[in-house]
């Protein structure tokens, strides 16, 4: 939690009492690889700070095939925010993808933390605007990016991450087969 706080007041003066609160409304958690902690089509009512470990956001279409939208590293934070935010039930699936150590937020009470400590705000609307950039230059990146492009993309936005997942994750986060992922690194090999 230590550098959860850290962060924030990296950004933010934080009084006492706001970082108590925080301390009230989150949990520090140890979980284990493929745990799932959102499963898609139930309710979501927590968000996750990911201190240790990667854990990742995907979804499964109607042909079976899975589809991951985001990978959660050390300082990232993750949920299903569609579920949350439309009150509607989850459209992702969010597991471990290593062991890891997470900070648990009830989403509610987190999104109203604001209310109490308006000084907060800054820091949310600052997170939100990173995720919107995010989300915005991964479409455009699938948009307009070579395969090749998107794989070395990735490797600089999460450069000790093959490491620890599977190829077919960084398949699907990359819109690929896993052939086609195989034969990009080949390619890479021989140059």
């Amino acid at each position: 939690m230590e550098e959860l706080i850290n962060k924030i007041k990296s950004s933010i003066t934080l009084s006492s009492k706001a970082e108590e609160y925080l301390f009230s409304i989150s949990k520090e958690k140890t979980v284990p690889k493929a745990e799932i902690l959102i499963r898609q089509g139930q309710a979501v009512k927590k968000t996750y700070f990911v201190t240790v470990g990667c854990l990742r956001s995907y979804c499964i279409d109607n042909d079976g095939k899975e589809h991951t939208l985001q990978f959660a590293i050390k300082d990232w934070w993750i949920s299903d925010f569609i579920a949350i935010y439309n009150n509607e039930l989850a459209t992702l699936t969010v597991e471990c993808i290593t062991d890891s150590t997470i900070i648990e937020f009830n989403a509610n009470e987190l999104d109203g933390i604001h209310s109490l400590f308006p000084e907060f705000e800054a820091f949310q609307r600052k997170n939100l605007e990173r995720h919107v950039v995010s989300l915005h230059k991964r479409i455009l990146n699938q948009l307009q990016l070579t395969a090749q492009e998107r794989y070395d993309l990735f490797l600089e936005q999460y450069p000790d991450i093959e490491q620890y997942i599977p190829n077919y994750h960084i398949a699907s986060y990359l819109g690929i087969t896993q052939q086609s992922l195989s034969r990009i690194r080949a390619e890479k090999v021989n140059k």
